[in-house]
């Protein structure tokens, strides 16, 4: 009963909600998130604590490929439970002993308002610690993709360019994708949904026909 009550404290926000709104100071000063990045997609991502080791590599490995994301149309957003102060002395002292340079807004959230409201913390896992969440918003501040990771264990950033890529991808060319794909690969086409379009898909050129319900075609960019 316990257990049941501590996750309903801690709501866990799904794949397809509307992203929860907040306002909270950050190291690039206050932001309101429904009025923030007006057009962009949002990668939002928390991790347990500032000045870990952890931590400190995964917040360089987003600075480092910041650009990429730039390209993608995506502003990146950090969270711990840690206040504004450790924030700027975290950033400083990392620029200062690896040149990394943490140029993205990273949440204040000593209040645990944010982390509350988005499910970033697990009372089985740490109830004072943000797990290593990250939330893909899309620009109409929709939440598309989901991931969780334990404090011990830090992510995988080509999986995160990769996926956030993969998103849109799929909105754009309103294609599936299989396993593994990357941009290049071959993409899924919709099944057909009757008999006259089966018919149709097995004459159509262009196209790499396993069976009817799967079948993948390059895509034309």
């Amino acid at each position: 009963m316990e257990n049941q009550e501590q996750q309903e404290f801690y709501p866990m926000p799904r794949i397809g909600d509307q992203a929860p709104d907040f306002t909270a100071m950050t190291t690039k000063g206050q932001i309101k998130f429904s009025d923030y990045a007006k057009d962009k997609w949002i990668v939002l991502f928390s991790h347990p604590a500032d000045f870990t080791p952890v931590c400190t590599t995964e917040m360089s490995g987003f600075a480092q490929r910041k650009k990429e994301f730039d390209e993608l149309n995506t502003e990146l957003v950090g969270l711990s439970i840690d206040s504004i102060h450790a924030h700027l002395g975290w950033v400083s002292n990392v620029k200062e002993k690896t040149g990394v340079y943490f140029d993205f807004p990273i949440i204040a959230d000593l209040d645990m308002k944010v982390s509350k409201l988005y499910g970033m913390l697990q009372p089985n896992e740490a109830e004072t610690a943000a797990v290593r969440a990250v939330f893909f918003i899309d620009p109409s501040k929709k939440i598309r993709l989901i991931m969780y990771y334990p404090l011990n264990v830090g992510r995988n950033m080509d999986e995160i360019l990769r996926a956030l890529k993969a998103l849109q991808t799929t909105d754009k060319y309103k294609v599936a994708l299989p396993l593994d794909w990357k941009p290049g690969d071959k993409v899924i086409v919709p099944p057909p949904k009757t008999l006259d379009e089966m018919e149709a898909r097995n004459k159509e050129t262009g196209i790499e026909r396993i069976d009817f319900y799967l079948s993948k075609k390059d895509l034309k960019v």
